[in-house]
């Protein structure tokens, strides 16, 4: 632990125990080494997912996954294969995967507040038995991450509590902020040469029209 200009830093697991305590044992005996039936139940059910990873430098990226519930094909208690759908090509998570084979993955069902962790070793994989189970549209995806899964444990819901995120009464409304095209633009923009609007509204055609057509 360490203090600077009145900000302590939390920086030992003595520290960190001294601030939280111990660790409930049911949470960490809740962890299992595989899949259980609940765990496979609830995957089957996700059409959503976050994959968390880090480069061989230690960037770390968290990317979403969606698809129909089902979508993650669960190959036995220890594998999982998550398909890759057409995207900007950034391929952050791929490249950080290749480096470093550890993910982190979270699971989430709409309606449900409480969620899936699973953890595991993770590799880039083209099986075409498998590719072809994950169609959709008549599209087969190209690639896709294998999980060997070592981790899976469900994930308490404070958090979805906490923030009401299924509350349709807190819902903010989107316009309230500029649309994706704007504020990409305005990004990338010289600071003496915003974005007009011919480029704002060119560039929202050209999102909405990718989200119909480019989805598979």
């Amino acid at each position: 632990m360490t203090e600077t200009s009145g900000r302590i830093t939390l920086d030992t697991d003595e520290s960190l125990r001294g601030a939280y305590g111990e660790t409930m044992e049911i949470a960490v005996t809740k962890a299992r080494p595989a899949l259980d039936k609940f765990s496979r139940e609830f995957i089957s059910r996700s059409p959503f997912l976050c994959i968390g990873t880090s480069g061989a430098d230690g960037k770390a990226d968290v990317s979403p996954r969606g698809d129909p519930p089902g979508f993650v094909q669960i190959l036995d208690d220890n594998t999982i294969f998550i398909p890759d759908r057409p995207g900007n090509n950034r391929l952050d998570t791929f490249g950080n995967i290749v480096e470093n084979a550890n993910v982190g993955l979270l699971f989430i069902v709409p309606g449900f507040d409480d969620t899936l962790r699973v953890n595991g070793k993770a590799s880039i994989v083209q099986d075409q038995a498998i590719l072809d189970r994950c169609e959709v549209n008549g599209k087969v995806p190209n690639a896709g991450v294998l999980v060997e899964v070592n981790e899976a444990f469900m994930h308490c819901a404070k958090a979805f509590k906490r923030s009401k995120l299924w509350d349709s009464n807190v819902q903010q409304d989107r316009k309230e902020m500029p649309s994706l095209a704007k504020i990409i633009l305005e990004q990338v923009a010289a600071p003496d040469a915003p974005p007009t609007d011919a480029e704002v509204k060119e560039g929202d055609e050209f999102i909405e029209d990718n989200y119909v057509t480019g989805l598979y």
